[in-house]
């Protein structure tokens, strides 16, 4: 495996390190600009939501740009987005960070795949997707307690630099190890426009959008909920998440083995066993260890159903470049809409506990979302 495809997988894990790590940081972020913590989970939406934007548009407009040059442009981008949030004396300037590193992080997910398939023979295309991808579960796993470690001991503006110097790292290496490759070929649009038009996918983009927006609907206020209603100490809670991300790892190998042949039953237990876990952590949220296994169980059953989903998404439409893009932004909508609703369940006086019961709502809206597919699936799990 070419070293470049490891830099690639580098560089998604720079850019998601910086995309989870506000979750991490709520109280120093709502001490620091003075204003809630529902506020605070509304800077992870703005990331969300500039990758939903960045995500089509940027790849639309990338597309004649040689893949290295564009690569590193993107890297830049989001190099001065981070680096604005590090600075940020005010809660604005802060989500004007959070909004540029958005989209250029969504766009550079796109260009990283498009490289690394250029690096590698066509056996091994998937071993390449999987290590820059990879990139995303090691940030849960390492970049998100690792932040918060940096914000207890040093700061806040602390884990913003070293995620500077990491995206910085990486495009240095970048320049250096990824060949320099011609321009590349336009797309036809019009066919993939016409995926569009298949009621399939768009089920199948609602399902994912489900998924992810129930898991972020908890998993966006997990540090405040463990703190203040678990009762963990400041110290355990970087641990946790850390537990949670090696659960996120562990789930997405499992789930990637077994996605070509089970894609239906992995959503549907998938759904169950999120519903199941964010339903009694929400029940027994004053209990330590009924909040450590739902944190796991989030971990293991959340967005590591990303391989069932795309298999689901190709499937139904094909691999087209913009039918996976919208794929992406529909992900990322799942975010915002999952942390956003989180966020005025609190605001609007429920309590610190009630994104755990906006996550399984929407969990529950996952599982509806199969009904019509799933009478037939023993006839049509091989078409998603």
């Amino acid at each position: 495996m070419p070293f470049a495809v490891y830099v690639l997988g580098l560089m998604i894990f720079s850019m998601t390190t910086s995309e989870f790590m506000v979750a991490g940081m709520m109280s120093s972020l709502s001490q620091e600009f003075g204003v809630s913590i529902a506020a605070i989970g509304y800077l992870i939406s703005a990331y969300a939501a500039g990758m939903i934007v960045g995500g089509p548009l940027l790849t639309v407009g990338l597309l004649r740009v040689p893949r290295k040059k564009a690569f590193l442009a993107l890297a830049l981008v989001f190099l001065a987005g981070q680096t604005l949030g590090a600075l940020a004396t005010s809660y604005e300037m802060m989500m004007v960070a959070r909004i540029v590193t958005g989209v250029s992080s969504a766009a550079s997910f796109g260009v990283s795949l498009a490289i690394s398939f250029t690096l590698v023979r066509p056996e091994v295309l998937g071993r390449a997707a999987s290590i820059v991808l990879g990139g995303l579960m090691v940030a849960t796993a390492i970049g998100l307690p690792a932040a918060m470690v940096f914000d207890q001991h040093f700061g806040w503006r602390a884990s913003f630099w070293a995620v500077v110097v990491l995206v910085l790292f990486a495009g240095v290496l970048g320049q250096i190890a990824i060949p320099t490759s011609p321009r590349p070929e336009s797309a036809s649009f019009r066919e993939e426009l016409a995926a569009f038009r298949n009621g399939k996918l768009w089920a199948a983009y609602a399902t994912s959008m489900l998924v992810i927006g129930a898991t972020f609907a908890g998993f966006s206020y997990f540090s405040p909920i463990l703190s203040e209603l678990s009762g963990f100490g400041a110290s355990m809670i970087p641990l946790l998440l850390g537990i949670y991300g090696v659960a996120t790892v562990i789930g997405n190998i499992v789930t990637g083995r077994f996605a070509d042949r089970y894609v239906m039953s992995i959503l549907t237990i998938g759904l169950v066993t999120l519903t199941v876990a964010l339903a009694a952590f929400g029940l027994f949220v004053h209990s330590r260890a009924v909040a450590m296994v739902a944190v796991i169980a989030v971990g293991l059953a959340g967005v590591t159903m990303n391989p069932a989903m795309t298999t689901r998404i190709t499937r139904v439409a094909g691999t087209g470049p913009l039918v996976t893009t919208v794929h992406g932004s529909v992900i990322s909508l799942g975010v915002v809409a999952g942390s956003s609703l989180g966020g005025l369940a609190i605001d609007t006086g429920l309590g610190l506990a009630s994104p755990l019961w906006v996550g399984a709502l929407l969990a529950v809206l996952g599982l509806l979302s199969l009904l019509p597919v799933l009478p037939g699936k023993s006839k049509r799990a091989g078409r998603g």
